[in-house]
């Protein structure tokens, strides 16, 4: 039997089994009592259907029943009843319609109970309408089943779909409570912002207030600077003016410049001719002033110096008779130098003396002023001064220097520059020794050598050389030497110099828009004192040291004397001192000779042969200097 589900998915059979109205075979039908009194029928002939055929029967007569009571049902509550069997089903519309015909058919027309070949012609046309009917539903099976599959496939499709949502709703939760986060702070935020706008409406309004007076101040400027501008404008045209005057004083500063140019090259010459007419080798004689013990035990009475002649010195002798106690008279001693100092002469009043001299070096000549005599004359006072040195005392070398610093700096504006190189040394008993070195710093003996082969130039190897850019440099060298120089106590002087010092400052300058370069050497030179041997009373080491000094100036005076008479051969060798001098003794220089004597007249035969040999220098003549210059 064919089953159909319901709505609640239970099993309810298509149809049932009828009580059948075929005759029973064996059994009489019984006439009612109505029908006593008709005609028998033909139920003999009526042949028992077979089973399956009365199955057959009863199913369809189940399906008509149901049908006609599907079809007393309204159409809406019959589709609302599909709808709710299977949501997404639909039942075809012909199958609906099949039953109220097959039930119409059925109560249509009845055929009598004995028409049995009629009711079976019946029934096999409801067969076949049946099975019809049964296949359609079959199909109409066959498709609810597909479509329940592809429900179902939607369902685990919604379903996934319902998970993601899901999964998108909690993340849009999360979102949406960041939002309302964000949203409360851009809440606090905008209330911030909006107190800043308050805030910044009143700063806006004072600001607008300032503008107005600034705006008002700046017209005042404008006016003012107005103003300016015209006074600009007019300054511009006073200072084209300006410049014009200018260019045409730079013009009038140039012709002055080579005009000042000229004028300092014509005064070096007239300077040096000057220096010419008073001779290359000049003779200064100074007689120191009496120590404070000596005034109290001689005078100055064999001193003589004329009043009206700065230049003449009259030394004066008793000669006793030598057969008796007369007196034969005075013996007069004239000496005329270039120059004579009294003691009551200042260190100022003799450096003017050689003041000219020493421009001379700056100038590009080779300079040379030494002091000689005899030991205690005031040589090493006259050219250094004493130790504790003062303005007013200062010697030679250190108002030297400054005269030269003082003049570089004069001609700076002229376009002159100048660099300065210092040296000092002495010569002891013939040979050199470092005074700006210790003497436990000293190293080899020092010797002196040339330049080089195509050059007169000396020098000395392993010296120091002090470049120095001021006076006080000088001094602070000067106060060196003065502690590293040989001194020895004598029978003439408890402090004698046993050496000859040297000190030498050289001058190198530019005028690089002249292209002019000159070099020269400024020589200053405190000779040993000359000695007499019996006089000194001199043994051993301090033998040595007289015979030494007495050697060197011997030298000195043979190398005037062969400059004087033009020998050819000079003796410079002869000697450390006048080798090392040999640029500033010749005749492209200028050399100066202080004679210091001694104003006690128990010197007076070592006075007189310090003049003579200075008158002899004083009446040398070496030719006409020569500038170095490039």
């Amino acid at each position: 039997m064919e089953q159909k589900g319901n709505a609640d998915g239970r099993q309810v059979p298509l149809a049932g089994k009828a009580l059948s109205q075929l005759p029973v075979p064996g059994l009489r039908a019984k006439r009612g009592h109505s029908d006593e009194n008709q005609p028998p029928t033909e139920q003999k002939r009526a042949r028992r259907l077979p089973v399956p055929t009365r199955r057959v029967a009863a199913s369809i007569a189940t399906t008509c029943s149901k049908a006609s009571a599907a079809a007393a049902v309204p159409r809406t509550q019959r589709a609302g009843h599909r709808a709710s069997l299977r949501p997404g089903l639909t039942i075809p519309a012909a199958s609906v319609a099949a039953a109220p015909a097959l039930a119409a058919g059925n109560e249509g027309k009845k055929r009598a109970a004995w028409d049995l070949k009629g009711q079976l012609s019946d029934m096999r046309t409801k067969v076949s309408s049946y099975k019809d009917k049964v296949q359609r539903l079959d199909g109409e099976n066959q498709q609810l089943k597909r479509q329940l599959q592809e429900q179902v496939v939607q369902n685990q499709e919604l379903s996934s779909q319902v998970s993601t949502l899901s999964s998108a709703l909690h993340t849009c939760q999360e979102q949406a409570q960041q939002r309302l986060h964000k949203v409360m702070e851009l809440s606090d935020l905008k209330q911030q912002l909006e107190e800043q706008v308050t805030s910044h409406s009143r700063t806006i309004r004072q600001l607008e207030g300032t503008k107005r007076d600034l705006s008002s101040l700046l017209e005042t400027r404008e006016v003012k600077l107005k103003l300016v501008e015209d006074g600009l404008a007019q300054r511009e045209c006073e200072n084209k003016e300006l410049r014009g005057q200018v260019a045409a004083q730079l013009q009038v500063m140039t012709q002055q410049e080579e005009r000042l140019h000229h004028l300092e090259m014509e005064r070096r010459r007239l300077h040096n001719l000057v220096q010419e007419l008073k001779g290359n080798i000049r003779v200064f004689c100074r007689v120191r002033p009496l120590l404070a013990w000596e005034e109290r035990q001689t005078g100055l009475e064999h001193l003589h110096f004329p009043l009206q002649d700065n230049k003449a010195l009259v030394l004066s002798k008793v000669e006793e008779s030598h057969f008796g106690r007369d007196r034969k008279g005075d013996v007069k001693y004239d000496f005329i130098f270039d120059r004579v100092f009294s003691p009551a002469c200042s260190q100022e009043e003799v450096f003017e003396e050689i003041a000219l001299l020493v421009q001379s070096a700056l100038d590009g000549y080779n300079v040379c002023i030494f002091a000689y005599g005899q030991t205690g004359s005031g040589k090493t006072y006259t050219m250094e001064g004493p130790d504790d040195m003062s303005p007013e005392t200062m010697g030679m070398i250190p108002r030297a220097v400054r005269q030269v610093f003082q003049g570089a700096r004069e001609l700076e504006p002229k376009g002159w520059q100048y660099r300065f190189t210092a040296n000092f040394l002495e010569i002891y008993n013939e040979s050199l020794r470092d005074l700006l070195v210790g003497r436990p710093e000293r190293g080899a003996e020092l010797e002196i050598k040339r330049v080089s082969q195509s050059s007169e130039e000396l020098h000395v190897p392993n010296l120091r050389y002090v470049p120095v850019d001021s006076e006080d440099e000088v001094l602070k060298l000067l106060q060196t030497a003065k502690a590293n120089r040989s001194v020895a106590k004598t029978a003439l002087n408890d402090r004698s110099s046993r050496s000859h010092s040297l000190f030498q400052l050289r001058i190198e300058g530019w005028n690089r828009s002249r292209d002019l370069h000159s070099v020269s050497v400024l020589s200053l030179v405190d000779l040993a004192g000359s000695e007499r041997l019996d006089k000194s009373f001199s043994k051993g080491e301090r033998l040595r040291e007289t015979q030494a000094i007495n050697t060197s100036l011997s030298t000195l005076g043979l190398v005037i004397m062969a400059l004087s008479n033009k020998e050819p051969h000079i003796p410079y060798r002869n000697s450390k001192l006048t080798y090392l001098l040999q640029n500033s003794l010749g005749g492209n220089s200028k050399m100066l000779m202080f004679v210091n004597i001694s104003p006690l007249e128990e010197n007076l035969s070592e006075s007189l042969n310090s003049l003579r040999f200075a008158s002899k220098v004083n009446e040398c003549v070496i030719g006409t200097a020569q500038a170095n210059r490039k």
